[in-house]
């Protein structure tokens, strides 16, 4: 068994498991992303935070290889890749797992735990075989699912996004990129992906990259966090060194107007609604 793996002894000199060098990205005259230079150390967990529009499933979907970068480079163990693919990442050792999930809800668990990756005795499925990996898998990982057998369709969305981690952890992945996994789940749901990702980083062999909502959750299972703003990280901290109150402060502050209009706004809205105090006529 591997021991827990204690974040304060990570070795920020050693080549990291996935980084980027001055990345940036353009869809016509929008620029998505500019100068990103992320780095996530050997066994790490790092939270990605930002408001919409930030720039971070783009981010995401780089690392995957969906989208190719306009400038810039990524590094795997400290060796240039370009990422031609999702499924050259895949090789590599890169998987995600997005909001959508992948998974086809008319086939059972333990089909879609091996999904495109399917054992077979000759030309037939193994599903003998199949049945009893995906029973191993999820007990290891203490997903409660009674049967392997039951239809994805019929699980609740902690379920079936826990069956998606699972598959990619189980596929040998190395580098594992979640997009807001918590998305729209709740307490109890959200805490089976907690959980999970729990485990994962006190193993310590699988690199995390998790898109987050809820910024009180960066605290409970990530090593770092990096703010998105506008194409660009403005925060790189450690979580031990930053706090909620921080965060939500920084991405507060470019909706802030200092309580005043800009010279002319409201005239009009003014005219139509009278002089503009309460129960006036129009």
């Amino acid at each position: 068994m591997t021991a827990p793996r204690d974040p304060s002894l990570t070795d920020e000199a050693a080549p990291a498991a996935v980084r980027t060098e001055g990345l940036a990205k353009r869809f016509g005259t929008v620029t998505a992303l500019r100068d990103i230079n992320l780095r996530v150390g050997h066994g790490e967990v790092l939270g990605l935070i930002g408001d919409n529009g930030a720039g971070k499933s783009t981010l995401v979907k780089i690392l995957t290889g969906f989208h190719q970068p306009d400038e810039g480079r990524v590094l795997l163990n400290g060796e240039p890749v370009e990422l031609r693919s999702v499924q050259h990442a895949r090789s590599l050792g890169i998987e995600t797992v997005f909001q959508d999930l992948a998974l086809v809800n008319t086939l059972p668990v333990y089909m879609n735990l091996h999904l495109n990756k399917e054992p077979r005795i000759g030309p037939f499925l193994d599903k003998r075989r199949m049945r009893a990996q995906a029973r191993r898998y999820l007990d290891d990982i203490g997903i409660s699912i009674p049967s392997v057998n039951a239809e994805v369709a019929n699980l609740s969305g902690g379920q079936r996004q826990a069956i998606a981690v699972a598959r990619s952890v189980y596929s040998d992945a190395k580098i594992l990129l979640l997009d807001e996994p918590l998305a729209a789940m709740g307490a109890k749901e959200g805490g089976i992906i907690l959980d999970l990702v729990r485990m994962l980083r006190e193993r310590g062999d699988v690199s995390i990259i998790m898109i987050v909502h809820n910024y009180a959750q960066v605290f409970d299972v990530c090593d770092r966090v990096n703010l998105l703003q506008h194409g660009e990280i403005t925060l790189d901290k450690r979580t031990e060194d930053t706090s909620v109150e921080e965060l939500l402060d920084l991405v507060a502050t470019e909706y802030r107007t200092g309580g005043k209009f800009a010279a002319g706004r409201g005239q009009y809205l003014s005219e139509v609604r009278g002089d503009g105090t309460p129960g006036s006529a129009a």
